[in-house]
């Protein structure tokens, strides 16, 4: 008899990466991609309705830029380990930082493995998270079992300032209003905070930027 195909939904904001990674999944035997999603929230539905067996995510989607509108990597990850019984996520990145290595698995990730690396090392991930083990790239792995940490994130000037706002409330708009900024320029300050901090909504960021103590909220 032979073996079941291995079902994978691919998510990735980029088309051509998806379409890479499909020719490359199947290529390899035992593997079939049974859906594409571009963004976190439509890969949590897909993940739902469709139950694949593993879920290859993209650990920083575009999305993860306007949160009321969509999930993040991570989010997604956790969104879908929570209600799809038996997912399996691995996250496939260019990021190695122990943050996101962390981050990932405490969602939820059975796999965490780097776009640079060779195509064998994808598809032991995706068996072995498929078979209930954790698939980790050799990067990833050393950065759980050495835990030193990776040097602190530092914000520039401005961005100490969109944080210091956004701690109070303000919206974009009341942001780029206070700092005589366009609303365009405060959501470009916004994805590199995201993305130097490896958060992905507001209040994420501001308690990612007292616990590293680039930021003091005041008392009272």
């Amino acid at each position: 008899m032979t073996e079941q195909a291995l079902r994978i939904l691919i998510v990735d904001d980029h088309t051509v990466v998806r379409a890479g990674l499909r020719a490359l999944l199947e290529g390899e035997p035992g593997l079939t991609v049974i859906a594409e999603a571009g963004d976190g929230t439509e890969a949590v539905r897909l993940a739902q309705q469709l139950r694949p067996d593993v879920v290859l995510m993209d650990l920083r989607l575009s999305d993860a830029a306007t949160p009321a509108d969509g999930h993040g990597g991570i989010e997604a990850t956790r969104r879908i380990t929570a209600t799809v019984p038996g997912a399996n996520v691995v996250v496939l990145t260019s990021y190695s930082g122990r943050g996101d290595v962390v981050r990932a698995v405490e969602a939820g990730a059975r796999g965490y493995i780097l776009k640079a690396g060779p195509p064998e090392e994808l598809f032991r991930a995706v068996r072995a998270a498929a078979a209930g083990g954790m698939g980790l790239a050799p990067e990833a792995a050393a950065r759980l079992v050495h835990r030193a940490p990776d040097p602190a994130p530092s914000l520039s000037e401005r961005e100490t300032e969109v944080v210091r706002l956004l701690a109070q409330g303000l919206s974009n708009r009341a942001i780029a209003n206070s700092l005589f900024l366009t609303e365009a320029t405060v959501k470009t300050h916004l994805v590199r905070i995201y993305r130097k901090l490896g958060t992905e909504n507001r209040a994420g960021t501001v308690s990612e930027a007292v616990r590293l103590g680039l930021l003091e909220l005041d008392a009272g």
